[in-house]
Order: C-alpha cells, then sequence, then structure tokens
C-alpha cells in the first residue's frame, strides 16, 4: 500500500526515535521532531492509518507507538537514508595483504571487525568447499583396508581410510584409480556420483563397491568443514536487553549460534543474492527471534561469489549505519581474498 509524503516522513521519525531510546512514541513528540506543520489531530488520524495498515503498534501500557516488523520493513527499503562510512577508515582494520595461504585468518578478522564497528555480533559463512579433485589413488595397507588419497583441484591432499569387503590387489587398486582419474578428473564428487550410476554397470560388481565407496566418502571429504561459520562478538548481545530480557529468548539466541543450521541456512540464501539484504525478526521466517535483525551481503574470490557475511543485532539497530559497515567489509574481504 502506497504511503503519502505525510505518513513516510511520520513513519520514518517514528522507527528512527524509536531506535535511539526504545520507548513508544507519542503523537506530540512527533509534531515536534517530525518538522511538519501538522495539527496534534491530523497527526493522530495519520498514525491511526499506519496502525490500521500494520505499520505501527500500541503497547497497551503507553499511548505512543512502536514499529513493527512490516513497519521496520518498509523503513529498511524505502525511508532509509544511509550513512556516510570512509572506507579507508574501515580498511585500515582489515589486514588486506595476508598471505593468501591464511584466509581463515582474514576471514576471523572481518568478523571482528564487524563485531567491533557494529557493537554487535559479526559472522562470515566461510567459502563452500568444491568437491572437485585432480585425481585420486588407494593405497593397500593390509587385508580389506585402503588409504584413499584425494588431491584437489588446488593441489590440496586429503585421506580417508576404507574399509572393504573384498580384498583388493595392489593391480586391482591401480585400475581403479586410473579408471577414475582419466573418465572424472577434473569433475565434482556429487557429479561423479551422477554418472557412476549408470557408467559402472558395465563393470564388475565388486570393483564397483570400491569405486562407490571412494566417492562417497570423497564427497565427505571434500565439503566436510567444522569452521563453515565464523562468529564473533556472541557477547555483545547479551547487553542488548531487547535480545536477552528473558530466559527464552537467551536460550533462542545460544541455540542459533551453537547449533548453527539455521544461520547458515539464512546466510546461504543471502549469497544467492546481490548487494546487502536485511532479514527482520517477525518479517522473515529465516530469522529465529523476533526482536533480532541480521543485515548480509555476499563476498567474492575472483569475481566469484563464496560467502556471505554479516552483522547479527537487534531489530531496534541503526540500520543507515549497519548497512554501510557490512557493505565496505564485505568489498574489503573479497578483494582481501583475491589478493595475489
Amino acid at each position: 500500500m502506497q504511503l503519502d509524503i505525510r505518513a513516510q516522513t511520520l513513519l520514518r521519525t517514528l522507527v528512527g526515535r524509536y531506535i535511539i531510546d526504545g520507548q513508544p512514541v507519542g503523537s506530540r513528540a512527533l509534531s515536534k521532531i517530525s518538522g511538519l506543520e501538522l495539527s496534534p489531530a491530523t497527526i493522530r488520524n495519520i498514525m491511526a492509518d499506519l496502525e490500521e495498515m500494520g505499520f505501527v503498534s500500541s503497547p497497551h501500557t503507553s499511548a505512543g507507538r512502536v514499529p513493527t516488523p512490516r513497519g521496520y520493513r518498509v523503513f529498511v527499503d524505502t525511508l532509509l537514508t544511509v550513512q556516510h562510512i570512509d572506507e579507508c577508515s574501515v580498511e585500515s582494520r582489515l589486514p588486506m595483504r595476508l598471505e593468501t595461504s591464511q584466509p581463515q585468518k582474514i576471514i576471523a578478522n572481518a568478523a571482528q571487525m564487524l563485531s567491533s564497528l557494529s557493537q554487535f555480533a559479526g559472522v562470515v559463512l566461510t567459502p563452500r568447499h568444491e568437491s572437485v579433485f585432480r585425481q585420486i589413488e588407494f593405497l593397500r595397507l593390509s587385508q580389506k583396508r585402503i588409504l584413499l588419497v584425494i588431491v584437489g583441484a588446488s593441489g590440496d591432499v586429503q585421506n580417508r581410510l576404507l574399509l572393504t569387503e573384498v580384498d583388493y590387489t595392489p593391480t586391482q587398486l591401480i585400475h581403479s584409480a586410473n579408471y577414475i582419474n582419466q573418465n572424472y578428473g577434473g569433475l565434482s564428487f556429487d557429479d561423479v556420483k551422477i554418472r557412476l550410476q549408470d557408467e559402472l554397470r558395465q563393470l564388475r560388481d565388486d570393483m564397483t563397491a570400491l569405486m562407490h565407496a571412494a566417492v562417497e566418502a570423497g564427497s565427505e571429504a571434500m565439503s566436510n568443514n567444522s569452521d563453515d561459520v565464523v562468529i564473533s562478538g556472541e557477547r555483545n548481545l547479551l547487553s542488548v536487553a531487547d535480545l536477552s530480557s528473558n530466559m527464552n529468548s537467551l536460550r533462542q539466541l545460544f541455540d542459533m549460534f551453537e547449533q548453527k543450521t539455521g544461520l547458515m541456512q539464512l546466510l546461504d540464501v543471502s549469497s544467492k543474492a546481490a548487494g546487502v539484504q536485511i532479514f527482520i525478526g517477525g518479517d522473515s521466517t529465516l530469522v529465529p527471534m523476533d526482536d533480532m535483525s541480521i543485515v548480509t551481503s555476499p563476498y567474492e574470490v575472483n569475481g566469484k561469489i563464496v560467502g556471505t557475511l554479516g552483522v547479527i543485532g537487534p531489530t531496534r539497530m541503526a540500520y543507515e549505519r549497519v548497512i554501510p559497515i557490512v557493505d565496505i567489509t564485505a568489498k574489503l574481504l573479497s578483494n582481501a581474498l583475491s589478493y595475489s
């Protein structure tokens, strides 16, 4: 529903004042700070219309009004004026020229910087490990025990132990590795799984079993990463009354940090969109708490989006400050990880 200029101004003023002090905003206060030359009666009528449209609500104990999730959404989408932040002042906090062999350190620094600048929690979804491999090798350790050696596309090496039902000979292992390398080298293990279903029917059953076991183990080895989400500054949220006002809220908050599954889902969704995204509790089903918002932006490595970063804070946050912090940090992290 389209709001006229007066309604937009009053909603922007109300949300801005509520973000600052957390108290319901009354019509008298709005008449003083909105800059509109309107009578109190006119302001009350406009506020009643905004409440009827679901943009504001009236707490039972106050005559003033507070923004609803829908009101916040309109505010951040159409009414917000983003502050200018000097990119150089942010850049000085992120070591740009760390060795590219230290991407985890760069990412941890980015999460800490987001937390420090926002005074909330900073979060970074780390780059997904692609399950593309260059080649594999089987080494017979003992009867029915085989070491699977996987060489990734970038040259990194991982090992996995395979326990088989058949005692394969060294010759069989060499032939199997050669078959996989010649036919599937340079593909992802996920792609190999699909092709194996049809192409390996022509091979002997015992060799097929070995190759399937190798692909399953390889896929797990290449994609498994216990540090998918790096979080910094969780304790900052303990001082935010909106998020820690009761035990249920605290439980939800730390469940989110401990489980990480929902957070990873949200960050993964935001990586599919360009630019800064804002997820508001009560407005987005991906945010676990009504009083929480998450501001995110994807980041790149050599022009390809590989992850997402953002700030987790209360719905009542200074979006005009947090949005440019997230945006600039995403650009700096992209530059740092792409630096050569």
